[in-house]
């Protein structure tokens, strides 16, 4: 009988703490946090988790990394609520706020000091391409390494600010071939000759200068950008509050003045930490794309001119409500 009591006191004990753990468990905040894939997953992970398992430990909440093989994947995943929060550029970040519930809530700072940072375009040292002049004069020659349809500096500010100005579109009849890719294959496909020119930006241009100087040297860059808006994080509009406060906090507080924590920013790509941000940073990317849009209209042959009369006057009044037109 003494057993049998034993026996039931245990279980009942065991039954009380595996209630409390379901409790936990049932109130634990997890959150996946979606990475754009400016590279391999490997290197992403080797470069973020760090970062995570800190904002584990500060925050409380059980945070996952989440990588997807292009940028749309990320943003898809946001929309069906698959990730809560997200690293992406300003371009895919817009897409984000857009379709997928997000709100941009804060933003990178760069260790040099920038408040931002510049599309370029590139191609090898040895390159008989050596001046943009080159390019336009035969672009049928060249294969050009081009971005993930998402990129802001990979397409949409190259897109608009160098090709467009030119009176190009990127495609298969402009140049030899167009081959999207990440940053770093692209970077890479110059530094080896496997592409004639490629779109990038100065931040894997430093890294690659602080970590492959031999490397970096191959590089010409023949084109660069006015300066785009620091990368944005983004966040579900739906998290609960509370949330949303231990993560602005936990980012905003971040490598301030640990010197441990600096450099695991450091080691990501050249980032000091996070500012608070808003939406509104997307502004000059929201006017390139429509000016996009607008150019792409005008250019269809196949459409009438009361029907391309009055979508390029709908993106007139989409540009006017956004207030000034971005400048090239």
């Amino acid at each position: 009988m003494k057993l049998l009591r034993s026996m039931l006191s245990w279980c009942a004990a065991g039954a009380v703490a595996f209630a409390a753990l379901g409790t936990s468990a049932a109130h634990a905040e997890d959150i996946n946090f979606g990475i754009i894939s400016t590279d391999t997953s490997a290197v992403l992970k080797q470069r973020w988790q760090p970062f995570i398992d800190d904002m584990n430990r500060q925050t409380g909440l059980s945070v996952k990394a989440f990588f997807a093989t292009d940028y749309a994947g990320i943003i898809e995943a946001m929309r069906f609520n698959k990730v809560q929060i997200g690293y992406f550029g300003n371009a895919s970040a817009m897409e984000a706020v857009d379709r997928s519930n997000g709100e941009v809530f804060a933003k990178v700072l760069y260790a040099n000091g920038d408040a931002g940072y510049k599309s370029v375009l590139i191609t090898n040292v040895n390159s008989p391409v050596k001046t943009l002049d080159d390019v336009f004069k035969h672009p049928k020659d060249l294969t050009l390494g081009w971005g993930d349809p998402n990129s802001t500096s990979g397409t949409l500010i190259p897109g608009y600010y160098l090709f467009a100005q030119h009176g190009m579109s990127v495609n298969a009849s402009t140049f030899k071939t167009v081959l999207p890719s990440s940053h770093e294959a692209n970077l890479l496909a110059v530094v080896n000759n496997k592409v004639d020119i490629a779109t990038n930006n100065t931040i894997e241009l430093a890294t690659l200068k602080q970590k492959h100087p031999d490397k970096f040297a191959q590089v010409r860059v023949l084109w660069t950008s006015p300066l785009i808006p620091s990368d944005p994080l983004v966040w579900r509009k739906d998290l609960p509050a509370a949330t949303k406060q231990k993560l602005l906090d936990f980012f905003t507080h971040y490598a301030k003045t640990d010197p441990k924590e600096k450099a695991v920013m450091a080691n990501i790509t050249g980032y000091a930490g996070f500012a608070a941000s808003s939406d509104a940073q997307l502004l000059p990317i929201r006017q390139v794309a429509l000016f996009q849009q607008k150019e792409k209209i005008a250019a269809d042959t196949h459409l009438s001119d009361d029907d391309r009369k009055s979508q390029i006057a709908a993106i007139d009044a989409k540009i006017g409500a956004l207030g000034a037109p971005a400048k090239p």
